[in-house]
């Protein structure tokens, strides 16, 4: 399955930069698509927020996420550079063959302490902190005194911080499928997403590979 216009991508290009130094994780979209080629947008450095300088022959492996869950990687040559009003990356479109992907169909899941806010029916409003994030959920810890039951339907607000510095949220449907208490006045409360736009699921996914590759250098 190829990325879909619209479709968040995550590059690692294999040459080093001008400085000798390898290049951090990179972060596209894919703009447009005909028969044979992807145009995505010049990736920019997760790290420096500047645009990664890519030229025509260079190797890159582009990792994106389907909806489902399920990852994909594959790796390309950039034809060339398409020079409009916004200048794009031309790449190959892979054959069928020439795409990984993860068999099983889950989101990867990092720890993660992030404000939530939670509203149950039209009166329950609190924040807490999350345990956990994933692209198909998360969990949160809260006070045992808000009356949350499993499959109870919340709607949430959650804030993300990535590693640039840049800020933003996500909102969302999600079901309560577990309570657990935790510490003397807690609970661990557990969500799956219910109804999220893909644009607000992209940005939970890209956090949680962030965090994977921060983990991976440490």
């Amino acid at each position: 399955m190829l990325p879909k216009i619209g479709q968040m991508l995550y590059i690692q290009p294999h040459a080093a930069t001008n400085d000798g130094e390898a290049p951090g994780m990179l972060r596209s979209r894919v703009t447009d698509a005909d028969d044979r080629y992807l145009y995505v947008d010049i990736p920019m450095d997760e790290q420096t927020r500047r645009l990664h300088r890519t030229q025509p022959g260079d190797e890159l492996r582009l990792t994106y996420f389907t909806s489902e869950g399920v990852k994909h990687q594959f790796v390309a040559h950039v034809h060339s550079i398409r020079r409009e009003a916004v200048s794009q990356l031309v790449v190959p479109k892979p054959d069928p063959d020439q795409i990984t992907r993860e068999q099983r169909r889950s989101f990867l899941r990092v720890e993660a302490q992030l404000e939530i806010a939670v509203r149950l029916g039209e009166k329950l409003r609190f924040t807490a902190l999350t345990d956990d994030v994933g692209g198909g959920g998360v969990s949160f810890r809260c006070d045992r005194k808000w009356p949350i039951t499993p499959n109870v339907k919340a709607s949430c607000w959650l804030l993300l911080n990535y590693r640039s510095g840049a800020v933003s949220h996500a909102q969302f449907e999600a079901e309560i499928v577990r309570i657990v208490p935790v510490e003397p006045h807690h609970n661990l409360v557990m969500m799956r997403f219910q109804d999220i736009q893909d644009t607000d699921q992209q940005k939970i996914i890209r956090y949680c590979f962030e965090k994977q590759l921060e983990r991976r250098k440490d």
